[in-house]
């Protein structure tokens, strides 16, 4: 059976747990991905002829794994399989498998390597048909491994990893893989870090295009090269230097110039001139625009890049907000680029997303192609989109989608979320390109309506604020209220029949069967391609497909957020429905059952039972067995009702002067010992026969409960047996409606319908909010606070206190 991507990220990151004693995560990053880039490239490329990666004999995996246990294993690693390896393929700043000070000396050290090449040894973690066609679970793996090792890094520390749901946004919005992306295509990070911008922007054109990179760090570029040939891109080339002081790709004496640049330069340099000399810059990428202050790198990189593009290239830039408003030198070259027409947008992203700093940043997009003729920069507001995500900030799909949308099809529809602003205002502002002076992304205040407290009646402008609601059911409204006063109404159905109200109206019911039919036929749509799934199909494409169908079938549905609904499915496909893809994709529709092993620090195994991932057993249950699982149900809450019958009995009798206030612990033998010391009294003891009848209850009582678990183990045992004779009986079509009908998609339309459950909610809260904001005018409420005042000094005066 193939193994999950779950599995496989569970795996690589039980691997951190066997050196993150010794290191810090910057570090110790380092041993793990070459340990994947080892066990990768041998699996893919060892005994290959003219592969792209050359693997010198005695220098695969299956070397490595021969020196397990060895006392000079850190050392032999080093000769025999490193430096082979990065001769023959020109990777440098490879690290050092024995060094004590990080990975422990003597048998720590052995102990320690020895337990991390074992990990990798796993029969799951085959390579050797690893896809390059976007599937690639493989370079998933390393991204998730990057994004953790950036998480556990701390401040400072995460310089080597762009968050991925960020580089997929610049990668959408500067246009690439379109018509005119072909093979010769060119792509250009000038501070890849570790490549993961630069491999999103490769992904997002469709073709063979030729990515380049630079970067500073050395050990980082090691990463990145690393990088591209774990995600197919062997023949990326990356470069270490200082992108500004030493650019390597150049045409000649110039610098090269590409069809695309993005990147995610260091926040504010304060060190970019370092080794040169901006007024004499020999590649005059600040003579036209000017030079950045001296303390503030920003616009140096972003002049790089600028220089850096062809006639017709587009770019994107991470920088931190201060680039939009700074002024002196940095207004003049930000006023410079706008007259260019260089600038094409502007998107503002949350703060604290970035692992290097908790700021706030922005997206700037280049566009040369069009300068001549732009007459205004878009802008998006996007600082409101994100889940909190342990200590930092994280985009969702949804967040993702509707940027990349709305920038692409420059929709200022919503002019709190993003507008096109003209150079005529831009100059006005004195070209100050700060996003709140051009957008108003703040709430809407909830006014008080003082006429309302003071004669209250609930003002018909906050009604007619739900406007939305009432355009789908306008004859709701009139349920729900009534006319008071001109200009103010009352709830014409008491508070506690409002939710009640909107769920009996027939347009309100009419509108939530509407979307129940629209959403089945989505269903029955997606179900008939589901089903015909092959083994070998791509997962990613079918996740692609599949949520821009859904997103555009609820596009004009009233009261949903579209993007809300695609979030639904995109968490349900990180959870669950991508393990099942590729379990499909690599064996097909085979719900097949495995015993599952728990093995504890002592590495003792116990046999946990069995299980199916594919069609889990409550799923077969349902649909062959429910007789036997209401029956289990039953004996279950028989079982809670006697423990509970139990339990109040003890507690009845258990004070100080009760039946079981002797008892260290109530159990059978003890009960049964103290009946046996009452039988020797004769039964004389009035007091001693209620205390027989309470024990002899007891005993019961427990053997009741004991009875009811004993059938309830036996119950669900049979019912184990039964379901796990089943599966092997299961045809393909059964399997497919299991996974297909049963789980995925009926795990949708349970968060569909939660989405329907919110409109409801949402209006119902509202409504109530606004009718318990106005039911007490102020003179009602101050007569009522003075009867109060006036009963509270009659008691007092009763109780001898004078009341002023």
């Amino acid at each position: 059976m193939a193994i999950k991507k779950s599995e496989l990220y569970s795996s690589l990151w039980a691997s951190c747990d066997e050196l993150r004693g010794g290191m810090d995560a910057s570090q110790y990053k380092d041993y793990v991905l070459v340990m994947l880039f080892i066990k990768y490239v041998s699996d893919k490329y060892a005994e290959v002829p003219f592969a792209p990666i050359q693997i010198p004999p005695g220098a695969s995996f299956r070397d490595m794994v021969a020196l397990k246990g060895q006392a000079d294993i850190g050392d032999q690693i080093n000769k025999k399989i490193i430096a082979p390896l990065a001769n023959a393929n020109k990777l440098a700043d490879m690290p050092d498998f024995n060094d004590a000070a990080k990975l422990g000396s003597g048998k720590e050290m052995v102990d320690r390597l020895t337990n991390l090449i074992a990990i990798f040894e796993n029969k799951a973690l085959d390579f050797s048909k690893n896809r390059a066609d976007g599937d690639d679970i493989l370079g998933d793996a390393y991204e998730y491994l990057m994004r953790h090792f950036a998480t556990e890094s701390g401040k400072s520390k995460g310089q080597f990893y762009t968050p991925a749901e960020v580089s997929r946004i610049m990668a959408k919005i500067i246009g690439i893989g379109g018509a005119g992306t072909t093979n010769d295509t060119t792509v250009y990070d000038p501070t890849c870090g570790s490549g993961s911008l630069l491999l999103k922007v490769g992904d997002a054109a469709k073709a063979d295009v030729t990515l380049y990179g630079q970067e500073k760090d050395a050990a980082t570029s090691g990463l990145a090269r690393m990088n591209m040939i774990l995600h197919d891109n062997p023949g990326a080339l990356i470069m270490q230097g200082n992108t500004l002081a030493d650019p390597k790709f150049k045409d000649g004496e110039a610098l090269k110039t590409f069809d695309y640049v993005v990147a995610n330069p260091p926040f504010s340099d304060k060190r970019w001139g370092t080794g040169l000399d901006p007024l004499h810059d020999p590649f005059g990428r600040f003579q036209t625009f000017g030079a950045p202050p001296a303390k503030q790198g920003d616009y140096a990189y972003l002049l790089h890049i600028v220089r850096s593009l062809k006639s017709t290239g587009k770019g994107a830039c991470i920088l931190p907000h201060g680039v939009l408003f700074r002024g002196n030198a940095e207004a003049d070259i930000r006023r410079n680029l706008v007259r260019r027409g260089y600038l094409k947008g502007i998107i503002g992203l949350p703060a604290n997303l970035f692992y290097g700093t908790g700021i706030p940043a922005c997206i700037v997009v280049i566009d040369k192609e069009d300068a001549q003729a732009r007459r205004g920069i878009f802008m998006v507001d996007a600082s409101g989109g994100y889940i909190k995500d342990g200590p930092k900030n994280r985009l969702r799909e949804q967040d993702i989608h509707k940027i990349v949308d709305v920038f692409t099809r420059q929709d200022g529809s919503d002019p709190k979320y993003a507008r096109m602003v003209g150079l005529a205002e831009i100059e006005k502002n004195d070209y100050n390109l700060n996003l709140p002076r051009y957008i108003d992304s703040s709430e809407a205040e909830d006014r008080q309506d003082i006429e309302g407290h003071l004669k209250g009646g609930i003002p018909v402008a906050d009604v007619e604020a739900l406007s939305r609601y009432w355009a789908v059911c306008p004859r709701l409204k009139a349920s729900l209220f009534k006319a008071r006063r001109p200009g103010y109404l009352d709830l014409a159905v008491e508070k506690s029949a409002i939710k009640s109200t909107i769920h009996g109206h027939a347009e309100f019911a009419a509108f939530m069967a509407g979307i129940d039919v629209h959403f089945a036929t989505w269903c029955a749509q997606s179900a008939a391609v589901l089903k015909t799934l092959e083994p070998g199909f791509h997962p990613k494409d079918l996740i692609e497909e599949m949520s821009e169908s859904l997103l555009y079938a609820f596009a004009d549905r009233p009261l949903l957020d579209p993007y809300d609904i695609y979030q639904h499915l995109l968490d349900y496909w990180a959870e669950t429905m991508q393990d099942d893809c590729y379990l499909i994709a690599a064996d097909g529709w085979r719900a097949e059952t495995y015993r599952v092993i728990e093995t504890d620090k002592k590495g003792k195994q116990k046999d946990k039972g069995w299980a199916c991932d594919l069609v889990p057993k409550r799923y077969l249950v349902a649909r062959y067995f429910a007789a036997e699982q209401v029956a289990i149900e039953q004996l279950g809450a028989d079982l809670e009702a006697a423990a509970a019958e139990l339990a109040e009995l003890e507690e009845e009798h258990g004070g100080e002067d009760g039946v079981f206030a002797g008892f260290d612990k109530i159990n059978a033998a003890g009960v049964k010992e103290r009946i046996r010391e009452i039988g020797k009294l004769g039964g004389k003891d009035a007091d001693a026969a209620d205390e027989l009848a309470v024990l002899e209850q007891w005993l019961q009582l427990a053997a009741n409960e004991a009875a009811l678990k004993k059938r309830l183990r036996d119950a669900e045992a049979e019912l184990d047996a039964l379901a796990y004779a089943h599966y092997p009986r299961l045809g393909e079509a059964e399997i497919k409606s299991f996974v297909v009908d049963d789980k995925w998609l009926a795990a949708l339309d349970a968060a569909i319908h939660g989405e329907m459950d919110r409109v409801s909610q949402s209006l119902t809260r509202r409504v109530k909010e606004l009718a318990e904001r106005y039911e007490t005018p102020l003179p009602q409420m101050a007569g009522r606070v003075a009867e109060l005042e006036a009963r509270v000094g009659r008691h007092l005066e009763k109780m001898g206190f004078a009341w002023k």
